[in-house]
């Protein structure tokens, strides 16, 4: 009679209490993906993919990055610490850093090696991010019982959502021709990541050629195949179809990134993953970030009108099809929490807006940069005044102009005058004086996010709506205006019931929420709310994300 108490007892006690946390998280960051592609080639997304999500998921329609410059890094880093860069440190891809007195990389770590590939592509951690992510949180709720994950064709991408905890981080190497870890993680790549390797899936797609999906007459959503605002793929050719088979060496690799197929293999490598490290079983959340970076280099080189870009999402709803099912399958439809963002978005190619009679521009920068370099030199009779111009800001030498007793004010007014005259040239903003900037609120906010006193430059330069400094063929990103700055942001699966939500959030939302929703700490240097929207569909439970199942 005691045994059968005892027995009922964990059925409807401790079953149940067990069920109110997910057994799996899986974010997915599509890297370069604007708002507008959840919808704009809708006419042709599949049932189970884009569709889906947005039919069973909660769709924050006004999803606002609260920083500039947007890049890769910061946006990944600002997803998972629900921070900013004048907080989590990561400035952008690369910054100028002072102390040092040259320019570094966003996960360099030059004190661990390479594991699976002995190249440089190995010295990469997450040390230089300052802050804990929500993956973190997640592992310290759990004492460490849980397991995270983190797949990327970047470095970038895989590491920084990871966090400093993860179990295993994971990016591509040209070289090997598949994945690589760090000794940050571990010692040898395990064996199911080996396996996965030796299938050299890349070789295979290169081997298919990338055509379009559908005859390319139907790609009605995009500009005309052949044009002159495109890069050559591999340097061979900007229109359909790309022939990779005949590709070499180590630049093969290169152009696998660039084309769709990026998307499959890393969607592939998630799906060993879950395998692999039995993700969803451990009896805790467990955690998956996923971050597709082909989209990116595709949209770099052919621009966010193109048929390649239509092409890339429309297979892409495809694979997220694919990877839904597989999940439903392994881990149980309703029992993983799926969100899906982006790290930023992308204008439109200068050129073709141009040609269109919207205003936009490119500046050749090296002759603005000598001007201003002589010019200074001239009034103040020293070189070396300026020690870098990145992301869009003048970073002064500080050890210099104290040196030779310059008047630094006055520096700074003659960048500001010299830079005023470009025709590129919205406003020059004195980083360290910006409460008395006269500027929109909104744009100061985004200034005052990414400003930090150790990392930023002094001087930021503020260019006019789509104008791009020396980028004439396909595009990028990188400005505060909406075309790189809104992003999608949807949640699907666990606790989320189906909605919409019309008001402004923001990037630095996304962490806090998961944090909400998962009933652990918001990682230490958050700054972003609770999207109450997405919690209120939560179900009621005072459990912690780490009971044993």
């Amino acid at each position: 009679m005691k045994k059968c108490f005892v027995f009922l007892f964990i059925i409807f006690h401790l079953a149940p209490y067990a069920q109110q946390q997910p057994k799996l998280v899986v974010g997915l960051v599509v890297d370069q993906m604007r708002w507008d592609f959840l919808y704009r080639y809708q006419d042709r997304y599949t049932a189970h993919g884009f569709k889906r999500l947005l039919a069973e998921g909660f769709s924050c329609e006004n999803t606002m990055i609260p920083y500039t410059p947007t890049y890769t890094a910061a946006g990944h880093s600002c997803v998972y610490t629900g921070s900013v860069p004048a907080l989590h440190g990561i400035m952008g891809n690369n910054w100028y850093d002072k102390a040092q007195k040259k320019v570094v990389y966003c996960t360099d770590d030059f004190s661990v090696e390479g594991v699976g590939s002995k190249t440089a592509a190995g010295k990469m951690s997450p040390r230089n991010m300052w802050a804990t992510t929500i993956t973190d949180e997640l592992r310290l709720a759990t004492n460490f019982r849980n397991k995270t994950i983190a797949i990327a064709l970047k470095d970038r991408g895989a590491i920084l959502p990871g966090g400093h905890t993860a179990n295993g981080a994971y990016w591509f190497d040209n070289a090997l021709g598949g994945w690589m870890s760090s000794t940050f993680y571990m010692q040898q790549l395990p064996a199911w990541v080996q396996s996965f390797n030796s299938r050299k899936l890349p070789d295979g797609y290169l081997q298919q050629n990338w055509n379009t999906l559908f005859p390319i007459n139907t790609y009605t959503h995009s500009t005309s195949d052949s044009n002159a605002y495109e890069n050559k793929l591999g340097g061979v050719s900007n229109s359909f179809p790309h022939i990779t088979a005949h590709l070499t060496g180590a630049n093969k690799y290169e152009v696998f990134k660039a084309t769709p197929f990026g998307d499959t293999y890393t969607l592939e490598m998630a799906k060993a993953a879950i395998e692999g490290e039995q993700l969803g079983k451990s009896g805790y959340t467990d955690f998956l970030t996923v971050s597709l970076s082909s989209p990116d280099y595709v949209g770099h080189s052919f621009g966010p009108n193109s048929i390649e870009i239509e092409d890339a999402y429309l297979r892409l709803d495809k694979e997220l099809a694919s990877f839904f099912t597989h999940l439903d399958k392994t881990i149980g439809k309703g029992q993983y929490l799926f969100f899906l963002t982006a790290d930023h978005g992308v204008a439109h190619n200068p050129g073709f807006l141009a040609d269109r009679k919207i205003p936009a521009g490119v500046v050749d920068n090296a002759p603005v940069q000598k001007a201003l370099t002589d010019g200074l030199q001239k009034k103040f009779g020293i070189q070396g005044i300026i020690s870098s111009y990145i992301n869009y800001q003048f970073y002064l030498n500080d050890s210099l102009i104290n040196a030779n007793k310059l008047d630094k004010k006055e520096i700074k007014n003659f960048i500001a005058s010299h830079m005023l005259q470009q025709t590129s040239v919205l406003a020059v903003v004195d980083l360290e004086n910006l409460a008395n900037e006269t500027l929109p609120q909104k744009l100061k906010t985004m200034l005052a996010n990414s400003y930090n006193q150790k990392l930023s430059g002094q001087v930021q330069v503020i260019s006019k709506p789509q104008w791009f400094e020396n980028w004439r063929l396909g595009t990028t990103h990188g400005l505060w205006n909406p075309y790189d700055a809104h992003i999608p942001l949807v949640f699907m699966g666990w606790g989320v019931k189906p909605g919409k939500l019309n008001r402004e959030v923001y990037m630095s939302d996304i962490a806090p929420t998961l944090s909400a929703l998962l009933k652990v700490q918001m990682p230490n240097a958050s700054v972003g709310d609770v999207i109450t929207e997405v919690i209120g569909a939560t179900p009621s439970s005072t459990n912690l994300s780490g009971v044993k199942k």
